[in-house]
């Protein structure tokens, strides 16, 4: 048994890929890089509150969609259409949305599509819940509005986040949250899911967002130890 620095106690091991890893008394998973903010089960239970809020809010599911943004944001945006469905008997239609094209660190010649992407989402009269998995500067948030918007009026847009890591640098703010984490800038968070990664967890890494990832980097190396308690 050891003390960090801030007095909690600790665990340490060493985890398969070398990395020290300390179990603190508060249920953390710590490496040199970085801890689990979300085990698999607290991110079921994030998500399945969420739905319930989702349906709270708009007095069931009658006229809502839920729009996935590229890429995480899509099988969240199922999980969530799947669970919503269960509480109302009824399918929710979901539609994914890659707001790369208007993005404004782009090149003006680049920063518009020439045509609207493909499919055509039919959004007029909706209520459109957008999913995303973390927000952070809110600039993801603002290009995904842009895209939607020429597709159609929908009646209201509402924001869903796994996370909410702070930061903004527009005043854009989520309706739903699975979890407020406060973090520096020296720091990002790692969302890694079933469908896309092959494990469900939320991470907190000691490195700097980086400010032009779309979507496709790749995950921090994991210990066998911190994977096995993600999927707790």
């Amino acid at each position: 048994m050891s003390h960090a620095g801030d007095g909690v106690s600790t665990d340490r091991a060493t985890g398969a890929d070398g990395s020290r890893i300390e179990h603190a008394a508060d249920g953390a998973t710590h490496t040199a890089g970085g801890k689990i903010i979300l085990t698999a089960d607290e991110m079921r239970r994030a998500i399945s509150r969420i739905a319930h809020e989702i349906v709270e809010r708009n007095a069931g599911a009658a006229g809502l969609t839920l729009v996935g943004i590229y890429t995480r944001g899509m099988p969240l945006a199922e999980r969530l259409a799947g669970k919503i469905g269960e509480l109302e008997q009824t399918t929710v239609p979901i539609l994914p949305l890659d707001p790369t094209p208007y993005r404004d660190d782009l090149p003006r010649a680049a920063a518009r599509p020439t045509a609207p992407p493909p499919p055509a989402m039919n959004v007029h009269g909706e209520v459109v819940v957008l999913v995303d998995d973390v927000l952070f500067t809110g600039r993801t948030v603002r290009c995904a509005l842009d895209a939607l918007l020429e597709q159609g009026r929908p009646a209201k847009v509402q924001l869903a986040v796994l996370v909410d890591r702070g930061h903004r640098e527009l005043p854009i703010r989520a309706d739903y949250v699975g979890k407020n984490v406060p973090t520096a800038l020296s720091e990002s968070i790692r969302v890694r899911l079933v469908e896309t990664d092959g494990m469900d967890a939320v991470l907190l890494w000691r490195a700097p967002e980086r400010r032009h990832d779309t979507g496709a980097a790749t995950a921090p190396d994991l210990s066998e130890d911190m994977m096995r308690r993600a999927r707790r």
